[in-house]
């Protein structure tokens, strides 16, 4: 009997009983096909947009005319009225000429970040002071103005206030009561920084910028991130620097914060003094150090400079803090000026502001920093 699988398919009988063989896949793919080309022809021959979803038309009511400020302003003049705090009752708009330059000029105002835009350089880290093209620098710039009748006679004595814009509201307290001709030095730190020295200048008042030093004991003692240090290449130093002038702007020069290790090395501290001498700012030394390189070397390099006579808080008692201005007006009145440095602390700034009250009466003018820089 021959074996049923090697008998060809073509031919064969179906035996008894068994059922007949439907091909199930064929059928299933004869209607796919079918149903695609039902849609097919749907698709071509049905003109219908919304591709058979329901639509309904509804007439919509106009309320084009409904607005009547709108249709004020679209048929003739209309009165606004300002908010009398904003804009007081006999104030006004001064309109700036197209094309004008200067102060009074829109390029001649200060940005959001509180510097003139001809003396402001775009860097990685953001805008950096440089001098303008018209020569004009920093320094000339953003120093407080002093009146030419007290800057040609009698001793002058100036007041810096550091440590400022880590605390905003105590450097806003400061702000507030100190009188206009302190300098006001910011570290470069505070989270509000742009605000707080944006405040201090609307005060009136002459703004530096503190810059971290290497100290002999670093980093047990440290100035805080982005020191600058001895030994380092000056790329690095360089890069820091940009970094710190990059906080904010509007400041008339720089003061130290520690650095009798960084302020000593010729090879590290010449070419920061060069930079500030290329970007037209003035240099600050807190006279913590006698080893201090810095008047030799903002000589060198035109740098605007001067140097502290005294800490007047380094004992912050009230007591001492006024021992310590009267010893500071006793240099002023022997050698026709004097600088003194305080602290941001409340009990300095309150004891500054009361001592300024008489300074006038004993002969003594308080002026900017920058009056007493070189």
């Amino acid at each position: 009997m021959a074996n049923d699988l090697s008998t060809p398919l073509t031919g064969r009988k179906r035996k008894p009983g068994q059922r007949p063989h439907f091909p199930i896949a064929r059928t299933l793919f004869g209607l796919l096909a079918l149903i695609a080309i039902g849609f097919v022809l749907r698709l071509v021959l049905t003109n219908d947009p919304n591709g058979g979803r329901p639509s309904e038309e509804v007439a919509i009511t106009s309320t084009r005319n409904s607005n009547q400020i709108a249709n004020e302003v679209a048929t003739g003049p209309v009165t606004i009225t300002a908010d009398p705090q904003q804009f007081p009752a006999g104030s006004s708009i001064t309109a700036v000429p197209e094309g004008t330059t200067g102060g009074n000029s829109i390029t001649g105002l200060p940005d959001l970040f509180g510097a003139l835009p001809d003396l402001s350089e775009e860097t990685s880290d953001g805008p950096i002071p440089r001098i303008a093209a018209t020569g004009l620098t920093p320094f000339a710039a953003y120093a407080r103005p002093v009146d030419a009748a007290v800057a040609d006679t009698g001793p002058k004595v100036s007041i810096i206030v550091t440590g400022l814009g880590i605390n905003e509201q105590g450097s806003l307290d400061a702000i507030d009561q100190l009188p206009d001709d302190v300098s006001l030095a910011f570290a470069p730190y505070g989270k509000t920084l742009t605000t707080t020295v944006a405040a201090a200048r609307a005060a009136g008042h002459e703004v530096l910028l503190e810059i971290p030093l290497e100290p002999f004991d670093f980093p047990q003692n440290d100035p805080g991130p982005q020191t600058l240090l001895t030994g380092e290449p000056t790329r690095a130093n360089l890069d820091k620097l940009f970094w710190l002038m990059s906080r904010f702007g509007g400041y008339a020069g720089v003061i130290n914060n520690m650095g009798a290790r960084f302020t000593a090395s010729a090879a590290d501290f010449s070419p920061v003094m060069e930079e500030l001498g290329a970007r037209g700012l003035g240099y600050i030394d807190d006279g913590s150090s006698n080893r201090s390189l810095a008047p030799q070397l903002a000589e060198g390099n035109k740098v605007p400079f001067s140097r502290a006579d005294l800490v007047i808080d380094t004992n912050p008692s009230r007591q001492a803090i006024l021992q310590a201005l009267a010893s500071l007006e006793a240099k002023a009145l022997e050698n026709g000026h004097a600088i003194g440095i305080v602290s941001a602390l409340p009990i300095s700034v309150t004891a500054i502001s009361e001592w300024s009250r008489d300074l006038e009466a004993k002969g003594i003018a308080l002026v900017p920093a920058s009056a007493l820089m070189k």
